[in-house]
């Protein structure tokens, strides 16, 4: 059996130098190496995986850029411009004093305040070049970047009627953790697999199954992880949720703890919501006050659990629970191959059970109201609520939490969707629809959605979006499996290609081939997710892809509006 070694304190070593003087040098990475008794090689590796980690000095003030699509078609070139125009600063450089950094980034999970930016992980939303110009003149100006930081809205746009509400109901503190007195562990798992609740984040595996394998296993400790990571462009939801209702993360982990017997708790952050650690320390200051966290607290069997937060350092794959666990322990986050699963050998090789933060949030909401009330919501093969980030063209973008089984249209008539035509659900590993589904329904049943909808209106180049999902996937891609190092490679070339007027119909075909190899033979999510959203679109829209290839360079204005005579005539909607 493979040695397990703990490099925990890496990342948060490495956060330290990068902290002081916004990059880490060489000497930096001998003193790390020699403080833990590692090769100048490892840290090394595990410095340069992770994108918010600079080997170069990056600027007095780091400014990230999202460049995902809800952005592009938000404004992101002219506010791109205008930093580079305001700070004198070449882009993924820093100007010559030494003052600006300027870099792009993925997703921020800001898609409802695009475009939106980080300035030393402090966020800075809805931004134009005018204030841009404002934003630059007061910091060198010598105004703290603290008091600039824009104020994040997080709109919860609607709640079911009828006090159906699961996630954003009145939360008392301590409410579901009383719980724990009337219950065994053994207990509290039967409830939550009463409920039928399953894993919220994007494999939809049933959370107290997972408890119970994690509970039957022989080895001890075990371990309870938050995986809050949400890196999917368009998903935002736990960056509300965290925000609003940090409380009931906290209760859900507590209980997990309790129901598998572990000690401990880590919350995986990721970087881009560093400006949620005080709000997150805040809170489980107050749950160690109350007695809720610490040594001894009240249940029915002797409980003892704390929780940790571990920030990431920037890396879509680490939302990969394998991956994750890497990160954990202080190594490059590369998904591992499917051996073991985390409730048999997980964090530090030991029993994990790895949620993330809707899942935990949910679990505490079954065990307060019960599993039989919550499964009187939604369907029945779909029970209970879910939340969904919704960003693009519509009047209300924000999270949504709905009744599993609402229809697509009424979800558009919510959000005011305006003149929608194109859906994507899941984000970029997700299918994309036309806005003439509106009959389908969100539910396990139907439509199966990881949390996120963006709605792209008749404006929209479809084949412009396809781009910015696949150099997304490649520009993420841990490397570690060919399928997905070079299918990404392939893919945006081949849509480079189309791009330009240059594409033949082999290379439709190509396109094919390899997304059925990356989904059948990469390593994890990522891979086989990567070309979902262009093979769904290239078997929805297949005269808008026939134009693309048979056209002498791209038609002026030739957009999605354009190729969907055949599936509307198809659907039979005129």
């Amino acid at each position: 059996m493979e040695k397990i070694i703990d490099h925990s304190p890496l990342l948060n070593l490495l956060w330290a130098r990068q902290d002081a003087k916004g990059f880490i040098s060489d000497q930096d990475i001998h003193d790390i190496a020699e403080h833990m008794d590692l090769s100048f090689i490892e840290v090394e590796g595990v410095c340069t995986f992770y994108h918010f980690f600079h080997r170069r000095p990056a600027g007095k003030f780091i400014v990230y850029l999202n460049n995902s699509i809800l952005s592009d078609f938000s404004g992101y070139a002219a506010v791109r411009k205008a930093l580079e125009t305001a700070t004198g600063a070449p882009w993924n450089g820093v100007d010559r004093k030494g003052l600006f950094g300027l870099f792009d980034t993925s997703c921020i999970g800001l898609s409802d305040q695009e475009p939106a930016a980080l300035i030393n992980f402090r966020p800075f939303v809805k931004l134009t070049p005018e204030k841009v110009q404002q934003l630059v003149n007061a910091l060198r100006n010598g105004v703290p970047v603290d008091q600039l930081a824009d104020h994040i809205e997080n709109p919860v746009r609607y709640v079911p009627p009828d006090g159906k509400a699961v996630v954003f109901r009145e939360m008392v503190p301590g409410r579901a953790l009383q719980k724990l007195t009337q219950m065994t562990p053994e207990e509290v798992i039967a409830e939550v697999k009463s409920s039928n609740l399953r894993g919220m984040g994007g494999a939809f595996f049933p959370v107290g199954e997972k408890w119970e394998l994690c509970r039957k296993q022989p080895k001890t400790p075990r371990y309870v992880v938050c995986n809050a990571d949400e890196g999917e462009p368009g998903t935002f939801k736990d960056r509300v949720l965290m925000t609003k209702l940090p409380e009931l993360l906290i209760e859900g982990m507590i209980l997990g703890g309790y129901a598998i017997g572990a000690n401990q708790g880590i919350i995986y952050l990721r970087a881009e919501y560093r400006y949620l650690l005080p709000r997150l320390e805040g809170a489980l200051d107050r749950y160690r006050q109350m007695g809720w966290l610490g040594k001894d607290i009240p249940a029915r069997k002797h409980f003892d659990f704390d929780i940790r937060i571990q920030l990431g350092a920037g890396a879509y794959v680490c939302g990969e629970e394998t991956a994750l666990l890497d990160s954990l322990m202080g190594k490059r986050g590369e998904p591992w191959p499917k051996v073991y699963f985390p409730v048999e050998r997980g964090y530090l090789g030991l029993p994990t059970i790895v949620n993330n933060v809707e899942s935990f949030a949910t679990a505490a909401r079954v065990i307060e109201l019960g599993a039989e009330a919550f499964r009187r919501l939604g369907t029945p093969g779909s029970p209970g609520t879910r939340l969904l980030s919704v960003a693009g063209d519509c009047s209300y973008p924000g999270v949504y939490e709905i009744e599993w089984g609402m229809s697509v249209g009424e979800l558009l008539d919510l959000t005011g969707a305006q003149d929608p035509l194109y859906l994507q659900i899941s984000g970029p590993s997700g299918i994309g629809i036309s806005a003439a589904d509106r009959h389908r329904r969100f539910s396990f049943e139907d439509l199966r959605c990881g949390g996120s909808v963006m709605i792209f209106n008749h404006k929209r180049d479809l084949l412009k979006i396809l781009v910015n999902f696949t150099e997304f996937f490649k520009e993420e891609s841990c490397g570690v499996c060919t399928p997905c190092r070079a299918g990404n490679f392939i893919l945006s070339r081949k849509l480079e290609l189309l791009s330009r007027g240059l594409g033949r119909g082999a290379d439709l075909e190509e396109i094919r081939q390899w997304g059925n190899l990356m989904t059948t033979a990469s390593r994890c999510g990522l891979g086989k997710g990567a070309s979902n959203a262009l093979i769904n679109a290239m078997d929805k829209f297949p005269v808008y892809f026939q134009k693309l290839v048979h056209s002498k360079g791209r038609e002026k204005g030739f957009d999605l509006d354009s190729a969907l005579g055949d599936y509307r005539e198809a659907v039979g909607i005129k």
